[in-house]
């Protein structure tokens, strides 16, 4: 079908949730992406940072075909092949920078997408301090419910994640939104222990991305996940760290918190996860997953038999020995190449998750992403200044100096 015809359709049947680029990709492979008319874009945005193994790759396709000549779906009443396996690679990922003889096991709940596993976490911390409070002999109802997140967090766009999204121009329209969620400033340790110091008996947990992606790529400074670490020790709460962006070996290492050497008590993960396949999960360490008892949680199509084979073949492709080291040293690269660019003022990233802010005299973001388009270029901009790049994880040097090449042209 034409970009044309799709196009019309589009505007007359499907809601307009989303401003669309004047482009339908209809064929995609590695790092190329291909249009109705055949013309070819490298990638730079993977699907936001789903499609972890390029586009097409053929251990998915196998993966994913040979599933569904099989079975399709039967419903979570039902064991499923690959899960066990899938939440047992999850569990030694999530250990893998511990350093811990015998670490935890760590548990999986299966969803559909991040804002999904990051409502699993919420339910999953509120009811955890529930059963503690009735554990010690006190009235349920005075359990810790409220939940920290950062100042321009993005963690989902159901309502309760909505209100964890401390954004308020994405909140006002929806309003009145769940309560119980407040938001302290990113790196902001004073801010941050005032808080515990009013409000810590009231905390049941810290969410928090290690590194912000929607905002253009923002880590928190170690000193400060540091201080959550500490403080929710301290209080009795839990860390949650919300991987859905920077997991699955998008900076190199398995997850995003594993960069700053601190180890949270639940984790939440989707996109990269499964290659493109519809998934998500949340993790927690198994003396806090334990809370969960059959009927506190549930979905209809979490876990299901694509997804679980998608996902296997995506971890056991990227814990390949070598593969996180190249993701690394590419990063590293791409960071390089782009500091080195016309009018770039910042560089920031991890691995395969880098941002770059561009000066005044740029070109707006906005303007550059349409006119990568023209050159062929699939990109991002996550402000009126601020471009973002979560290209495949077999992003390799060569695809970077293509890209520098054409940024350099439109900048």
């Amino acid at each position: 079908m034409t970009l044309a015809r799709e196009k019309a359709l589009e505007a007359e049947y499907v809601m307009g949730t989303f401003a669309r680029k004047p482009v339908e990709f209809v064929e995609g492979h590695g790092m190329m992406l291909v249009d109705d008319a055949g013309k070819e874009y490298f990638d730079f945005l993977s699907g936001i940072g789903v499609c972890s193994l390029g586009h097409c790759p053929p251990a998915i396709v196998k993966a994913v075909s040979d599933q569904a000549a099989k079975l399709i779906h039967v419903s979570n009443y039902y064991y499923i092949e690959h899960r066990g396996e899938v939440a047992q690679l999850l569990s030694n990922m999530l250990n893998a920078e511990v350093g811990v003889e015998h670490p935890e096991v760590w548990k999986t709940f299966f969803a559909n997408s991040g804002a999904e596993a990051n409502e699993c976490a919420i339910k999953l911390a509120r009811l955890y301090a529930r059963r503690r409070t009735e554990e010690a002999g006190k009235d349920a109802e005075l359990a810790p419910r409220l939940i920290v997140t950062l100042a321009k967090s993005f963690h989902g766009r159901t309502l309760a994640t909505l209100a964890a999204t401390a954004q308020p121009a994405k909140q006002e329209a929806f309003q009145p939104l769940p309560a119980g969620f407040t938001a302290t400033p990113i790196n902001d340790v004073e801010a941050l222990e005032q808080l515990f110091a009013t409000q810590g008996d009231r905390i049941c947990a810290v969410m928090i991305e290690c590194i912000q992606g929607e905002s253009g790529v923002h880590p928190c400074t170690e000193e400060f996940i540091g201080a959550i670490r500490r403080l929710t020790a301290e209080h009795g709460a839990l860390m949650i760290c919300d991987e859905v962006q920077s997991g699955i070996f998008r900076t190199g290492v398995p997850f995003g918190f594993q960069n700053f050497d601190v180890l949270p008590d639940i984790v939440t993960m989707a996109k990269g996860i499964a290659s493109g396949i519809v998934a998500g999960a949340c993790a927690a360490r198994g003396s806090i997953a334990d809370t969960f008892a059959p009927g506190d949680h549930g979905t209809t199509f979490g876990g299901s038999n694509i997804a679980m084979a998608a996902a296997h073949a995506t971890l056991t492709t990227l814990l390949a020995p070598g593969t996180a080291a190249r993701i690394q040293e590419v990063g590293a690269y791409m960071r390089e190449q782009l500091a080195g660019l016309p009018h770039v003022q910042e560089v920031r990233g991890y691995g395969l998750m880098n941002g770059i802010d561009l000066t005044h005299e740029a070109p707006a973001a906005p303007d550059v992403v349409a006119a990568g388009l023209e050159a062929g270029l699939v990109l991002n901009a996550t402000g009126p200044h601020t471009l973002r790049f979560l290209p495949p994880l077999i992003c390799t040097t060569d695809d970077v100096d293509v890209l520098v090449e054409r940024l350099r042209t439109l900048l």
